[in-house]
Protein backbone atom coordinates (compact mmCIF):
# COMPACT_ATOMS: atom_id res chain seq x y z
CA UNK A 1 0.00 0.00 0.00
CA UNK A 2 1.44 3.38 -1.16
CA UNK A 3 1.97 6.10 1.68
CA UNK A 4 0.14 9.07 1.54
CA UNK A 5 1.84 12.31 1.26
CA UNK A 6 1.11 14.88 3.31
CA UNK A 7 0.84 18.29 2.00
CA UNK A 8 1.10 21.00 4.77
CA UNK A 9 -1.01 23.85 2.82
CA UNK A 10 -4.79 22.38 2.58
CA UNK A 11 -7.64 23.80 1.50
CA UNK A 12 -8.53 24.42 4.80
CA UNK A 13 -5.77 26.48 5.52
CA UNK A 14 -5.97 28.47 2.61
CA UNK A 15 -10.13 29.28 3.23
CA UNK A 16 -9.22 30.38 6.59
CA UNK A 17 -6.26 32.81 5.30
CA UNK A 18 -8.69 33.91 2.97
CA UNK A 19 -11.86 34.43 5.25
CA UNK A 20 -8.70 36.27 7.36
CA UNK A 21 -7.92 38.56 4.79
CA UNK A 22 -11.54 39.03 3.35
CA UNK A 23 -12.02 40.00 7.32
CA UNK A 24 -9.17 42.37 7.11
CA UNK A 25 -10.45 44.23 3.75
CA UNK A 26 -13.63 44.64 5.51
CA UNK A 27 -12.40 45.68 8.79
CA UNK A 28 -10.70 48.43 6.72
CA UNK A 29 -13.38 49.21 4.60
CA UNK A 30 -15.90 49.49 7.79
CA UNK A 31 -13.01 52.11 9.20
CA UNK A 32 -12.14 53.60 6.03
CA UNK A 33 -15.92 54.73 5.26
CA UNK A 34 -16.27 55.75 9.31
CA UNK A 35 -13.29 57.57 9.02
CA UNK A 36 -14.34 59.20 5.70
CA UNK A 37 -18.31 60.70 7.12
CA UNK A 38 -16.08 62.30 10.09
CA UNK A 39 -13.66 63.81 8.09
CA UNK A 40 -16.85 64.93 5.92
CA UNK A 41 -18.22 66.57 8.97
CA UNK A 42 -15.36 68.01 10.07
CA UNK A 43 -14.61 69.53 6.85
CA UNK A 44 -17.59 71.23 6.60
CA UNK A 45 -17.48 72.81 10.19
CA UNK A 46 -13.85 73.87 8.86
CA UNK A 47 -15.04 75.52 5.55
CA UNK A 48 -17.54 77.25 7.68
CA UNK A 49 -15.30 78.71 9.95
CA UNK A 50 -12.75 79.64 7.20
CA UNK A 51 -15.67 81.05 5.22
CA UNK A 52 -16.01 83.57 8.53
CA UNK A 53 -12.67 84.31 8.98
CA UNK A 54 -12.51 85.57 5.15
CA UNK A 55 -15.40 87.61 5.16
CA UNK A 56 -13.55 89.04 8.88
CA UNK A 57 -10.32 89.24 6.55
CA UNK A 58 -12.01 91.47 3.64
CA UNK A 59 -14.24 93.73 6.42
CA UNK A 60 -10.61 94.30 7.67
CA UNK A 61 -9.28 94.99 4.55
CA UNK A 62 -12.42 97.61 3.99
CA UNK A 63 -11.25 99.09 6.77
CA UNK A 64 -8.01 99.12 6.48
CA UNK A 65 -9.05 101.29 2.92
CA UNK A 66 -11.45 103.62 5.37
CA UNK A 67 -8.30 104.15 7.61
CA UNK A 68 -5.41 104.75 5.47
CA UNK A 69 -7.99 107.39 3.62
CA UNK A 70 -8.22 108.99 6.69
CA UNK A 71 -5.06 109.39 7.30
CA UNK A 72 -4.54 110.78 3.82
CA UNK A 73 -7.25 113.17 4.75
CA UNK A 74 -5.89 113.87 8.34
CA UNK A 75 -1.82 114.61 6.79
CA UNK A 76 -3.43 116.55 4.38
CA UNK A 77 -5.44 118.42 6.69
CA UNK A 78 -2.41 119.04 8.93
CA UNK A 79 -0.38 120.20 5.89
CA UNK A 80 -3.13 123.07 5.16
CA UNK A 81 -2.74 124.07 8.82
CA UNK A 82 1.10 124.42 8.69
CA UNK A 83 0.81 126.57 6.24
CA UNK A 84 -1.88 128.52 7.28
CA UNK A 85 -0.22 128.34 10.86
CA UNK A 86 3.12 129.69 9.03
CA UNK A 87 0.63 132.71 7.30
CA UNK A 88 -0.37 133.34 10.72
CA UNK A 89 2.93 134.09 12.60
CA UNK A 90 3.95 135.73 9.22
CA UNK A 91 0.86 138.06 9.91
CA UNK A 92 1.44 138.42 13.63
CA UNK A 93 5.09 139.26 13.26
CA UNK A 94 3.95 141.80 10.77
CA UNK A 95 1.36 143.29 13.06
CA UNK A 96 3.87 142.94 15.97
CA UNK A 97 6.11 145.23 14.14
CA UNK A 98 3.86 147.85 12.81
CA UNK A 99 2.07 147.72 16.63
CA UNK A 100 5.65 148.47 17.91
CA UNK A 101 6.13 151.62 15.14
CA UNK A 102 2.58 152.67 16.18
CA UNK A 103 3.78 152.57 19.48
CA UNK A 104 6.85 154.74 19.25
CA UNK A 105 4.97 156.98 17.13
CA UNK A 106 1.94 157.38 19.81
CA UNK A 107 4.65 157.87 22.32
CA UNK A 108 6.21 160.83 20.77
CA UNK A 109 2.45 162.42 19.97
CA UNK A 110 1.54 162.05 23.45
CA UNK A 111 5.20 164.32 24.82
CA UNK A 112 4.73 166.41 21.92
CA UNK A 113 0.91 167.19 23.06
CA UNK A 114 1.99 167.04 26.63
CA UNK A 115 4.61 169.83 25.79
CA UNK A 116 1.40 171.70 23.77
CA UNK A 117 -0.51 171.49 26.49
CA UNK A 118 1.90 173.47 28.92
CA UNK A 119 2.30 175.55 26.60
CA UNK A 120 -1.09 176.32 26.73
CA UNK A 121 -1.36 176.36 29.87
CA UNK A 122 1.58 179.08 29.76
CA UNK A 123 -0.54 181.03 27.50
CA UNK A 124 -3.28 181.33 29.22
CA UNK A 125 -1.84 182.36 32.49
CA UNK A 126 -0.10 185.13 30.60
CA UNK A 127 -3.82 186.20 28.89
CA UNK A 128 -5.01 186.37 32.56
CA UNK A 129 -2.28 188.00 34.03
CA UNK A 130 -2.30 190.57 31.02
CA UNK A 131 -6.34 190.55 31.51
CA UNK A 132 -5.71 191.72 35.04
CA UNK A 133 -3.59 194.47 34.42
CA UNK A 134 -5.50 196.07 31.81
CA UNK A 135 -7.95 198.78 32.43
CA UNK A 136 -11.50 197.93 32.80
CA UNK A 137 -14.17 199.00 29.97
CA UNK A 138 -17.52 198.75 29.39
CA UNK A 139 -17.17 198.23 25.51
CA UNK A 140 -18.62 194.53 24.44
CA UNK A 141 -15.24 192.37 23.57
CA UNK A 142 -15.19 190.90 19.77
CA UNK A 143 -18.11 191.98 16.55
CA UNK A 144 -20.24 188.85 17.89
CA UNK A 145 -23.69 189.11 18.93
CA UNK A 146 -23.77 186.00 20.52
CA UNK A 147 -21.94 182.79 22.37
CA UNK A 148 -21.77 179.38 21.33
CA UNK A 149 -19.80 177.03 23.50
CA UNK A 150 -19.61 173.18 22.44
CA UNK A 151 -19.34 170.15 24.64
CA UNK A 152 -15.71 170.82 26.63
CA UNK A 153 -15.59 174.25 24.59
CA UNK A 154 -14.50 172.41 21.73
CA UNK A 155 -13.01 174.83 19.11
CA UNK A 156 -12.31 173.72 15.38
CA UNK A 157 -10.01 174.84 12.91
CA UNK A 158 -12.60 174.63 10.19
CA UNK A 159 -11.63 177.14 7.42
CA UNK A 160 -14.65 178.31 7.16
CA UNK A 161 -15.42 181.91 7.29
CA UNK A 162 -18.83 183.67 7.99
CA UNK A 163 -18.43 187.10 6.70
CA UNK A 164 -20.21 189.63 4.31
CA UNK A 165 -22.20 192.59 4.45
CA UNK A 166 -24.99 190.07 3.49
CA UNK A 167 -24.45 186.39 4.58
CA UNK A 168 -27.30 184.08 3.89
CA UNK A 169 -27.91 180.58 4.96
CA UNK A 170 -29.74 177.63 3.12
CA UNK A 171 -30.42 174.73 5.40
CA UNK A 172 -31.78 171.12 4.38
CA UNK A 173 -34.97 170.37 6.29
CA UNK A 174 -36.01 167.22 4.27
CA UNK A 175 -36.20 164.02 5.79
CA UNK A 176 -32.88 162.25 4.99
CA UNK A 177 -31.62 164.79 7.79
CA UNK A 178 -33.17 162.50 10.86
CA UNK A 179 -30.72 160.22 10.53
CA UNK A 180 -27.70 158.58 8.72
CA UNK A 181 -28.95 155.50 7.12
CA UNK A 182 -31.97 154.97 4.54
CA UNK A 183 -33.64 152.72 7.14
CA UNK A 184 -33.29 154.67 9.80
CA UNK A 185 -34.69 157.99 7.70
CA UNK A 186 -38.02 155.72 7.08
CA UNK A 187 -38.13 154.53 10.33
CA UNK A 188 -38.01 158.11 12.07
CA UNK A 189 -40.49 159.28 9.00
CA UNK A 190 -43.37 157.52 10.76
CA UNK A 191 -42.43 158.74 14.28
CA UNK A 192 -44.26 161.74 16.59
CA UNK A 193 -43.18 165.12 15.38
CA UNK A 194 -41.96 165.29 18.45
CA UNK A 195 -39.02 162.41 18.36
CA UNK A 196 -38.52 163.32 14.79
CA UNK A 197 -37.40 166.97 16.46
CA UNK A 198 -34.78 164.46 18.56
CA UNK A 199 -33.24 162.94 16.23
CA UNK A 200 -29.30 163.09 16.64
CA UNK A 201 -28.84 164.21 13.47
CA UNK A 202 -31.32 167.29 13.02
CA UNK A 203 -30.35 168.27 16.39
CA UNK A 204 -27.03 168.70 14.90
CA UNK A 205 -27.47 170.26 12.16
CA UNK A 206 -29.41 172.81 14.41
CA UNK A 207 -26.29 173.51 17.20
CA UNK A 208 -24.13 174.05 13.37
CA UNK A 209 -26.39 176.73 12.53
CA UNK A 210 -26.42 178.01 16.82
CA UNK A 211 -22.70 178.01 16.07
CA UNK A 212 -22.82 180.05 12.66
CA UNK A 213 -25.21 182.73 14.00
CA UNK A 214 -22.29 183.39 16.37
CA UNK A 215 -19.91 184.18 13.43
CA UNK A 216 -21.90 186.61 11.71
CA UNK A 217 -20.33 190.29 12.31
CA UNK A 218 -22.15 193.30 14.21
CA UNK A 219 -22.61 195.18 10.87
CA UNK A 220 -23.41 192.44 8.32
CA UNK A 221 -26.92 191.29 7.56
CA UNK A 222 -27.85 187.78 7.28
CA UNK A 223 -31.06 185.27 7.06
CA UNK A 224 -32.18 181.68 6.95
CA UNK A 225 -33.76 180.24 4.72
CA UNK A 226 -35.19 176.63 4.84
CA UNK A 227 -35.54 173.99 1.64
CA UNK A 228 -36.94 170.49 0.50
CA UNK A 229 -39.48 170.68 -1.74
CA UNK A 230 -40.03 174.66 -1.70
CA UNK A 231 -37.85 177.32 -0.20
CA UNK A 232 -39.09 179.51 2.89
CA UNK A 233 -37.53 181.78 5.64
CA UNK A 234 -37.03 180.12 8.99
CA UNK A 235 -38.80 183.23 10.59
CA UNK A 236 -42.36 183.87 9.27
CA UNK A 237 -42.90 186.88 7.41
CA UNK A 238 -39.42 188.25 6.37
CA UNK A 239 -39.16 186.79 2.80
CA UNK A 240 -36.55 187.92 0.83
CA UNK A 241 -35.56 190.50 3.48
CA UNK A 242 -32.41 190.94 5.25
CA UNK A 243 -31.94 190.64 9.30
CA UNK A 244 -29.73 193.00 11.68
CA UNK A 245 -26.76 190.86 12.62
CA UNK A 246 -26.65 192.92 15.77
CA UNK A 247 -30.17 192.40 16.74
CA UNK A 248 -29.45 189.81 19.37
CA UNK A 249 -33.13 189.46 20.78
CA UNK A 250 -34.18 188.84 16.92
CA UNK A 251 -31.39 186.33 16.32
CA UNK A 252 -32.73 184.33 19.61
CA UNK A 253 -36.10 184.32 18.00
CA UNK A 254 -34.78 182.81 14.80
CA UNK A 255 -33.21 180.29 16.66
CA UNK A 256 -36.04 179.71 18.78
CA UNK A 257 -38.31 179.00 15.32
CA UNK A 258 -35.27 176.89 13.77
CA UNK A 259 -35.09 174.36 17.05
CA UNK A 260 -39.33 173.91 16.26
CA UNK A 261 -38.85 173.20 12.47
CA UNK A 262 -39.68 169.31 11.76
CA UNK A 263 -37.74 167.65 8.70
CA UNK A 264 -39.81 165.97 6.20
CA UNK A 265 -40.43 165.62 2.18
CA UNK A 266 -37.67 165.80 -0.19
CA UNK A 267 -34.95 168.18 -1.08
CA UNK A 268 -34.96 170.31 -3.99
CA UNK A 269 -31.64 172.48 -4.03
CA UNK A 270 -33.03 174.52 -7.25
CA UNK A 271 -35.54 176.18 -5.13
CA UNK A 272 -33.17 177.22 -2.22
CA UNK A 273 -30.91 178.83 -5.19
CA UNK A 274 -33.73 180.40 -6.10
CA UNK A 275 -34.33 181.78 -3.00
CA UNK A 276 -31.28 183.35 -2.88
CA UNK A 277 -31.24 185.24 -7.06
CA UNK A 278 -34.54 186.48 -5.14
CA UNK A 279 -32.84 188.58 -2.23
CA UNK A 280 -32.99 191.97 -3.11
CA UNK A 281 -29.93 193.26 -2.46
CA UNK A 282 -28.50 190.08 -3.31
CA UNK A 283 -26.17 187.92 -0.93
CA UNK A 284 -22.33 188.11 -1.37
CA UNK A 285 -21.65 184.94 1.40
CA UNK A 286 -24.08 181.93 1.02
CA UNK A 287 -23.43 178.91 3.61
CA UNK A 288 -25.55 175.53 2.53
CA UNK A 289 -26.13 173.05 5.64
CA UNK A 290 -27.25 169.38 3.81
CA UNK A 291 -27.03 165.87 3.84
CA UNK A 292 -26.61 164.63 0.16
CA UNK A 293 -27.37 165.30 -3.20
CA UNK A 294 -31.53 166.64 -4.45
CA UNK A 295 -33.99 164.34 -5.30
CA UNK A 296 -36.20 166.80 -6.64
CA UNK A 297 -35.59 169.31 -9.13
CA UNK A 298 -38.22 172.30 -10.46
CA UNK A 299 -41.00 169.34 -10.14
CA UNK A 300 -41.55 166.36 -7.84
CA UNK A 301 -40.40 162.95 -9.08
CA UNK A 302 -42.64 160.81 -11.15
CA UNK A 303 -41.12 157.26 -9.93
CA UNK A 304 -40.93 157.12 -5.43
CA UNK A 305 -37.01 156.40 -6.01
CA UNK A 306 -34.34 158.37 -7.74
CA UNK A 307 -31.06 157.07 -8.95
CA UNK A 308 -27.98 158.28 -8.27
CA UNK A 309 -27.40 159.59 -11.46
CA UNK A 310 -30.49 161.47 -11.91
CA UNK A 311 -29.62 162.75 -8.33
CA UNK A 312 -26.14 164.20 -9.91
CA UNK A 313 -28.26 165.81 -13.19
CA UNK A 314 -30.59 167.35 -10.88
CA UNK A 315 -27.73 168.43 -8.65
CA UNK A 316 -26.30 170.10 -12.40
CA UNK A 317 -29.54 171.79 -12.75
CA UNK A 318 -29.23 173.64 -10.04
CA UNK A 319 -26.12 174.96 -9.99
CA UNK A 320 -26.30 176.07 -13.13
CA UNK A 321 -28.88 178.72 -11.37
CA UNK A 322 -26.80 179.46 -8.32
CA UNK A 323 -26.11 183.02 -7.68
CA UNK A 324 -23.12 184.32 -9.70
CA UNK A 325 -19.71 185.72 -8.22
CA UNK A 326 -21.04 184.59 -4.97
CA UNK A 327 -18.92 182.40 -2.47
CA UNK A 328 -21.16 178.80 -1.98
CA UNK A 329 -19.58 177.09 1.75
CA UNK A 330 -21.04 174.05 1.89
CA UNK A 331 -21.34 171.70 4.95
CA UNK A 332 -22.41 168.42 4.24
CA UNK A 333 -23.96 165.83 7.15
CA UNK A 334 -23.36 162.51 7.08
CA UNK A 335 -25.57 160.27 4.72
CA UNK A 336 -26.09 156.54 3.59
CA UNK A 337 -26.30 156.03 -0.24
CA UNK A 338 -24.71 159.33 -1.55
CA UNK A 339 -21.36 158.51 -2.50
CA UNK A 340 -21.52 161.14 -5.25
CA UNK A 341 -22.07 163.94 -2.72
CA UNK A 342 -18.65 164.91 -1.25
CA UNK A 343 -17.62 165.33 -4.53
CA UNK A 344 -20.52 166.87 -6.22
CA UNK A 345 -20.97 170.13 -3.32
CA UNK A 346 -16.42 170.09 -3.12
CA UNK A 347 -16.90 171.40 -6.83
CA UNK A 348 -19.27 173.80 -6.06
CA UNK A 349 -17.62 175.30 -3.18
CA UNK A 350 -14.64 175.18 -5.09
CA UNK A 351 -15.60 176.93 -8.29
CA UNK A 352 -17.18 179.52 -6.26
CA UNK A 353 -14.30 180.52 -4.50
CA UNK A 354 -15.42 179.04 -0.53
CA UNK A 355 -15.58 176.18 1.19
CA UNK A 356 -16.44 172.76 1.65
CA UNK A 357 -16.42 170.78 5.55
CA UNK A 358 -17.71 167.65 5.73
CA UNK A 359 -19.25 167.39 9.17
CA UNK A 360 -17.38 164.99 12.08
CA UNK A 361 -20.31 163.69 14.71
CA UNK A 362 -19.54 165.62 17.58
CA UNK A 363 -18.78 169.26 15.70
CA UNK A 364 -19.66 172.33 17.06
Amino acid sequence: MARRTVNPIGMSFLDAMTCGLGAVVLLYMVINASIQLRADRVTVDLRAETDRLEKEVLAGHERLVEVRNSVREAEQEQAITRGLSRRMIETLTTISEELATYEDSTLARREHLNRLKSDIRTMEEGAKRLAAAAPPSDETPGDRTRRHIGDGDRQYLTGLKVGGSRILFLVDVSASMLDDTIVNIIRRRNLPNEQKIRAEKWQQAVATVDWLTTQIPRDSSYQIYLFNDTARPVLEGTDHQWLDGSDGLLLGRVLGEMKAIIPERGTSLLRAFEAANQMDPPPDNITILTDGLPTIGANPARTGTVSAKQRVRLFDRASKSRPGNVPINVILFPMEGDPMAAAAFWKLAMASRGSFMGISEDWP
